[in-house]
């Protein structure tokens, strides 16, 4: 009798165990379902305006001009298109003239100041100030010297740390809330025409690469600075640049390169990333990172369990360009992941109309299914949680 009563209690657990498994697991599929059909239902509830204006948020756009007023093509950007933000350049490579926007820090800070009082959201203010050879904001006109990526990798990391918040600090004084910066390419190729032979890299060492960004990350961060780890997955093995066409790093890619990537993400320390339009055969035969779902989602998202903002790197270099028309571009590189298209303005033909040209060509995209709704109200919705973040922006976006 009491072999019995023993076997009978034992049941009884066994099946409150089996019970309280299949309780959790169903509150977690409650609440994964609960998450999905809000997106669902947010996605559905959208009116054409509101769809529009989200995808206004997820374009970063160049134009030409020192100073700013409402008849400005840019201001109708802002207040028509309501693009999500603006980067600027000392150089204006269609007429090959200077300047583009940059002549001081004085004239620079007012124009910041007067283009985000157009926006009814605090706009992103991108600009290339990584130091060395890519720098817009150079000692010529006015600002600060740094030293290339490359002299800094040689250095002591403090030195590197002190450079990180000069920097961060006269960006926050002039305006800019986004540097695209700091390169984590490693310098697998020391001759790359675009990474190596820039001295852009920090090292041929993923691991001084990462101790090195992390200081810039950082020292960005406390200065409300967003900062782009770029240009995933790898630019630094390169054999040409995907300025002026195609790139293949196939047979030059090493997995070390993802190591900064990997690292930062999992510190918690990449808020915006930006791709490369490279291709790599063994992880996508078809499409450059850029537009690749299989980068994008599987290794950015899924393997390495990256949230931010993924960023396009300038959706008008010839690797993309030549290939596709701006517009499909923008289309592709959305439908594979991507969630900010930069798109510089400064290559190629300029276009006063290039932010609605990009914007209607997404909006018929979406209309005709190309895209999921969903899709816009994903990066949207990032977008404006990074604003939020670092801009102090409101939510209007996600509460509508």
């Amino acid at each position: 009798m009491s072999k019995i009563k023993h076997i009978l209690i034992f049941i009884t657990f066994a099946f409150l165990a089996v019970a309280l498994i299949a309780f959790f697991v169903s509150q977690r599929r409650t609440y994964h379902g609960a998450d999905e059909y809000r997106e669902t239902h947010e996605a559905r509830s959208l009116s054409d305006r509101e769809i529009r204006e989200r995808i206004g948020q997820m374009l970063m756009v160049g134009f030409r001009g020192t100073r700013a007023d409402e008849n400005s093509a840019i201001v109708r950007a802002i207040r028509d298109v309501h693009i999500g933000g603006i980067v600027l350049f000392d150089y204006d490579v269609p007429s090959r003239s200077f300047p583009r926007n940059i002549e001081n820090p004085s004239q620079v800070k007012e124009l910041i100041t007067t283009l985000q009082q157009f926006s009814n959201i605090p706009l992103f203010v991108a600009v290339d100030a990584e130091g060395g050879m890519v720098n817009r904001l150079k000692p010529r006109y006015g600002f600060i010297e740094i030293p290339s990526a490359a002299e800094m990798g040689r250095g002591s990391l403090k030195r590197t740390t002190e450079i990180a918040g000069d920097l961060a600090g006269e960006l926050r004084e002039l305006g800019f809330t986004m540097n695209l910066a700091p390169v984590v390419d490693v310098n697998i190729n020391t001759k790359s025409p675009v990474i190596g032979g820039l001295g852009r890299s920090f090292s041929e060492n993923p691991d001084t690469v990462l101790a090195h960004a992390r200081a810039f990350v950082a020292a960005y961060r406390q200065a409300r600075i967003v900062p782009v780890l770029k240009h995933f997955p790898g630019h630094g093995s390169a054999t040409e640049d995907s300025h002026k066409g195609f790139v293949d790093v196939t047979e030059t890619y090493r997995d070390e390169e993802l190591v900064p990537y990997r690292m930062l993400i999992r510190e918690g320390l990449a808020d915006a990333v930006m791709t490369a339009h490279i291709v790599n055969r063994t992880v996508d035969p078809e499409y450059p990172a850029t537009l690749s779902s299989k980068f994008l989602n599987d290794i950015l998202r899924t393997e390495l369990g990256f949230n931010g903002i993924i960023i396009s790197d300038d959706i008008q270099m010839r690797a993309i360009a030549d290939q596709y028309g701006v517009g499909e571009a923008a289309v592709r590189a959305i439908h594979a992941g991507i969630d900010l298209i930069a798109a510089s303005n400064n290559l190629g033909a300029y276009d006063d109309n290039l932010a609605s040209t990009l914007r209607d060509a997404i909006f018929q995209a979406v209309k005709k299914g190309d895209i999921p709704i969903k899709r816009i109200v994903e990066s949207s919705n990032r977008i404006t949680l990074l604003k939020m973040r670092t801009l102090q922006t409101s939510a209007s976006y996600l509460l509508r």
